[in-house]
Order: C-alpha cells, then structure tokens, then sequence
C-alpha cells in the first residue's frame, strides 16, 4: 500500500463497527513488540475503538478491550468457524455501510461458541440464515417466490428468487430439500441466535442446508469463503 501516512510498523486491519459498519483502520506503530496497540489488532476482539478518517483511511487513535475472544484461538474447531464468521461479514459488507443486527449477531455468536452454547455447526447455519437476511437476500418460505401464493408446505427452493415455489409454477430447475430441512429453515430463520442450543438437527439435515445456503452464500456476494474448504478438510481428518 503505497501511502505516506504508512509507516513500516504500522498495520492495516478491517473493523466491523456498529455505527460505521466495516471500516479499514491503520493502527500507527502495531507490528513493534512492545506497542500498546499491538493488542488491539488481535483477531476476534470486541470493544471500543476511537478513529479518525484521513483523506483515504482510517487510523485508530485509542481503544479498549471489552472481550478478547482469545479462547476460541486455543481450538481448532473454534479458530475455524470463528475465522470464517469473520470472511462472512467481511464478503458480505461495503465499506462504511452500517448493519447494526448483523454486527449484534456476530458477537452473540462469538459469546455462544466460546461458551459451547449448542451445537457448533448448528449455530453456523443460523449464523448463515441471518447474514444473508441482514444483507439482503432473506428466505421467502411462506410464499411462492415466482406468483406470491401463500404455501402451507412446500420442499422446492428457487435458487434465482430465495424462496419455495408452489405446485403450480415452473419447478424444472428448483433444489429439493427434504420436508424436515424446509420445516428446520424455518426455524432457523425466526428463532434469536441465543436460543439456536434448544433445536436439534440431524446430521442429514445440516447436511442439507450446509449445501443450500453455500449455494445462495457464493452467488450472493463477491466472492466464495476461503475458510470453507478449510471446514471441509477439519470434518474429513475427523472422520477418518
């Protein structure tokens, strides 16, 4: 980055920020080893952060640590899944465009995974049900997405249109789930994030919307999550 307000041992980092949404900040002497801001750099930290905006970035002036969410480095299932929380959001936002729910549920769910509230991948698929509603691109289950009839059951889902498709509209390229996977997306899709622990899901159907919500994640934002082939790697090693 060719900037002259950079300096060597400065660092760049993103904020996710709940009144500026996503912001990329310079923090001013970071990268030396006995810096006080180095600490403020640190992946997965919540608190409180003053910064200025220059004429092409941010830079941090002070901060303050209320939750460190260091533990969920100490487990590789926890640094995972935390890690690709934070490519969600980071895909999924512009810079400097505030998402209040979206950044409250990203740290309700730091909370719950770094007290092993639930189900882990359970918690992610929610996770996933909320950021595409928070950005836009809400499931529509109650209603065909191609004529609006009211549908009390329906298992196909229009990849195109984000929702079920009823018996008497075009079904020649809709995903079929199972009954049970609609009925649990619906679930998901109204229940708090803190309640997500009190509803089991089968391995099949988490299976299931694992498939389908990658499908709308990859073709709703600017690019594919790294960290999911790496999930994909960790849930291999584990059943060998």
């Amino acid at each position: 980055m060719k900037n002259k307000d950079f300096k060597e041992n400065d660092r760049l980092i993103w904020l996710f920020t709940e009144k500026l949404g996503k912001i990329s900040v310079v923090v001013q002497g970071a990268k030396k080893a006995k810096s006080k801001n180095m600490s403020l750099t640190l992946p997965f930290c919540y608190g409180e952060f003053v910064v200025f905006k220059g004429k092409s970035m941010y830079t941090l002036n002070e901060g303050e640590i209320e939750e460190s969410f260091q533990s969920l480095l100490t487990d590789l299932d926890t640094l995972t899944y935390a890690s690709y929380l934070n490519e969600l959001v980071e895909i999924s936002m512009v810079e400097e465009e505030s998402n209040k729910e979206l950044f409250k549920d990203l740290i309700i769910t730091y909370y719950l995974i770094r007290n092993k509230v639930g189900d882990l991948e359970s918690l992610i698929r929610a996770f996933e049900v909320k950021l595409l509603r928070h950005t836009g691109y809400g499931l529509n289950l109650e209603n065909c997405c191609q004529c609006g009839k009211k549908i009390n059951t329906s298992n196909l889902i229009s990849i195109q249109y984000f929702g079920v498709i009823c018996s008497e509209c075009n079904r020649s390229s809709a995903y079929i789930l199972s009954f049970a996977a609609v009925n649990t997306l619906k679930y998901l899709i109204k229940i708090p994030l803190e309640n997500v622990y009190k509803i089991a899901i089968s391995k099949e159907v988490k299976e299931e919307l694992e498939s389908l919500l990658s499908i709308f994640i990859s073709q709703s934002y600017s690019k594919k999550p790294n960290s999911l082939e790496f999930i994909k790697l960790l849930r291999s090693d584990k059943n060998e």
